[in-house]
């Protein structure tokens, strides 16, 4: 299969996921999920990347970014992955390379889905049965977002603000929001957009991004996802 040209479209929000190779582990002490978050700050702010959430699993990364210039995720990417490598290579004395292919990324429209796609990224710990809380993990945005945690890696997004009048009301609204479950066709809806480089959208916003991007965005073989309340 050919791959999928890149986003490279500013102001839009995207869901990154970038796997170790052969889905073996990435980070090996909390010094690298540390040094991580460190590469990721300095290279979101060179490359104009607003990062919204993420989770560093131990063997691949979730992001959401909203990139201010067209070819800032990629840029991103790119300099964080190979930074990360020289640190993993050099600290433990390995070769080669650290990850599966290019990442993989898929547009998500803000209005309807960006809430649901940072549930997503923040609940995967639970969802993959490393803690029971998310609270309980420690190299994820849930702890600024629920609890007001400081993060200097976050830039709240308009929605998250919207939850509420104050930053309390926020995190309690947030807390709400985490407490049910994410709708399994959600999920799927989800997990295929990212895995096939297409969107997590509705009807005006797919159109939009399909006019502007000259290609299909629409999930292969499935239906709209439904939206998220």
């Amino acid at each position: 299969m050919a791959r999928q040209p890149r986003f490279n479209i500013a102001d839009v929000p995207q869901h990154v996921i970038q796997r170790g190779n052969n889905r073996q582990p990435i980070f090996f002490a909390d010094a690298d999920y540390a040094r991580y978050r460190e590469i990721l700050a300095t290279a979101a702010k060179r490359h104009a990347c607003a990062v919204h959430a993420y989770v560093l699993m131990p063997n691949h990364v979730h992001l959401l970014v909203t990139p201010r210039r067209p070819a800032s995720v990629a840029k991103l990417m790119q300099s964080l992955g190979g930074r990360y490598v020289r640190h993993v290579n050099q600290t433990h004395g390995r070769t080669g390379t650290l990850w599966e292919g290019r990442y993989r990324s898929s547009l998500v429209d803000g209005e309807r889905y960006l809430l649901a796609c940072l549930r997503y990224i923040e609940l995967n710990p639970v969802r993959a049965m490393i803690v029971s809380d998310p609270t309980d993990y420690r190299w994820s945005s849930y702890r600024h977002h629920a609890l007001g945690e400081a993060d200097a890696l976050i830039t709240e997004h308009p929605l998250y603000d919207a939850l509420g009048p104050t930053p309390e009301a926020r995190r309690a609204a947030y807390r709400a929001l985490c407490e049910t479950a994410l709708d399994e066709g959600l999920l799927s809806s989800i997990r295929g957009a990212l895995n096939q480089g297409r969107a997590v959208a509705g009807p005006l916003f797919l159109a939009d991004m399909e006019s502007r991007l000259q290609r299909s965005l629409a999930p292969a073989g499935r239906g709209r996802p439904r939206r998220e309340a």
